[in-house]
């Protein structure tokens, strides 16, 4: 008998899958590239190239069969042009068969997080078994566009027959601006606003001060120099050309140092720096995860059941940060659960800013009442359980990364530290965010 092809496998899963129950889905492992700063050791390499690391380095870790494999994706956010679905291409290189289809997501800084709840509703819908699902960014190699005078220009004269041809319609009327290239904006499309600008303004709302969020700064980098040095974040990496860790930690960073900066966006009076935001990173990470049958089927020991997930939208003009606190509200009454039931908090560090003044909301009564549907404050988020090896101020965040590495950091902690219930949450540009919730196996 002829072996069964993917599409046929996959429609005897969802046939299956109708005539049970829904499949629970587990996080099996993960494993990412050393975050690097933009422009350093990744310097000549695409997105492409550290998604193909990041997936060859899961599979090497894992020793998993790439022919079990059903599906992959990952996330993007500034996608090369020439290479659009960054998942198939990547996957190819990195040894998964031909015959697997693989896509691309793109979510702004939640795009993993994305991709991890594609591949969770394909196992639960019965449509595949085993899924790498994380992301890839890189800040190094960015498309730079033409301005649109001058695209315009280019296309109509592919219709041209010689090159003087072309050259004649392209240099007609054209203007000394139009040849100043045009890098991606790290705006948003609708505010036209630098997401730094957005959370000076989040953070005024919720009366978080500099000297505030300059210690939560330190507190992040001071935790990731010490995870690093204690062997902690060793395991979640896969060396690419040597390199073995982050180079963006600064552990010997002092509130002295840090005071001394000016603000990055808002002038002269702004609370953002560049040491209180995270910076531009190159990076990738993959996550494993299966159907429970499957992972032990395979003979694989789950880390963690992806036990609650959600995505919300909030007001990009007024709130569009604040997605973490949100999304944690609905998430906690819709599990019916509460703050104490959290053993474990992973929360993206997109400026120091920005998650104090979500920590803020939450234990707002006022806030509560009025926006989350609360009879009064969500709840405080323990320090002592918050970010405690650091978190993207200090180790990076390549934007379609990142919810991959907050998982496996997650899952992680919850062995590690004997817990039961990880809250992971993220904000996203465009007024987006994430909560997820990880049960120990």
């Amino acid at each position: 008998m002829k072996q069964m092809n993917a599409v046929q496998k996959m429609g005897r899963r969802m046939m299956s899958s109708v005539a049970g129950k829904q499949k629970r889905v587990v996080v099996v492992d993960g494993t990412r590239t050393p975050f690097m700063m933009a422009g350093t050791a990744y310097n000549d390499y695409m997105a492409y190239d550290l998604a193909h690391f990041a997936i060859k380095g899961l599979l090497a870790k894992t020793a998993v069969d790439p022919n079990v494999v059903d599906t992959v994706i990952m996330g993007s956010v500034i996608q090369e042009v020439k290479c659009p679905n960054v998942a198939r291409e990547s996957a190819l290189a990195a040894g998964i068969p031909n015959s697997v289809p693989c896509h691309t997501v793109t979510q702004a800084c939640i795009s993993a997080n994305q991709a991890i709840c594609n591949g969770a509703a394909m196992i639960q819908s019965g449509m595949a078994d085993v899924v790498i699902a994380g992301g890839t960014e890189t800040f190094s190699d960015v498309p730079i566009r033409f301005s649109k005078p001058l695209r315009k220009k280019f296309i109509a004269s592919m219709k041209d027959k010689t090159p003087m041809a072309k050259l004649q319609r392209i240099t007609k009327g054209l203007k000394m601006k139009d040849l100043a290239p045009e890098p991606p904006a790290i705006a948003n499309f609708a505010t036209g606003e630098v997401m730094g600008c957005s959370s000076d303004r989040l953070a005024a709302k919720f009366g978080v001060d500099r000297e505030t969020m300059d210690k939560f700064a330190l507190r992040s980098h001071q935790l990731a120099a010490k995870a690093t040095e204690d062997g902690i974040l060793a395991p979640e990496i896969c060396a690419v050309d040597g390199h073995t860790e982050d180079n963006g930690i600064k552990g010997d960073s002092s509130m002295e140092k840090l005071s001394k900066l000016k603000p990055a966006f808002i002038k002269p009076h702004g609370t953002h720096t560049a040491a209180n935001s995270s910076f531009l990173t190159d990076g990738a990470a993959a996550t494993l995860i299966m159907s429970e049958e499957k992972a032990l089927e395979l003979g694989l020991e789950p880390k963690a059941f992806i036990a609650h997930s959600v995505f919300v939208g909030v007001d990009p003009f007024e709130e569009l940060l604040l997605g973490p606190a949100y999304a944690i509200a609905k998430l906690l009454k819709s599990a019916n659960m509460t703050m104490a039931d959290i053993d474990v908090w992973e929360i993206h560090e997109a400026f120091a800013g920005q998650v104090l003044a979500n920590l803020a909301a939450l234990e707002s009564d006022s806030y509560a009442k009025e926006n989350f549907g609360y009879d009064a404050k969500v709840g405080s988020v323990p320090e002592e359980k918050l970010n405690i090896h650091g978190g993207s101020l200090s180790i990076g965040h390549p934007f379609g990364a990142t919810g991959s590495r907050l998982t496996l950091t997650a899952a992680n902690r919850l062995i590690r530290e004997d817990g039961k219930n990880a809250m992971i949450a993220a904000c996203a540009d465009s007024g987006l965010g994430v909560g997820m919730i990880l049960e120990r196996y």
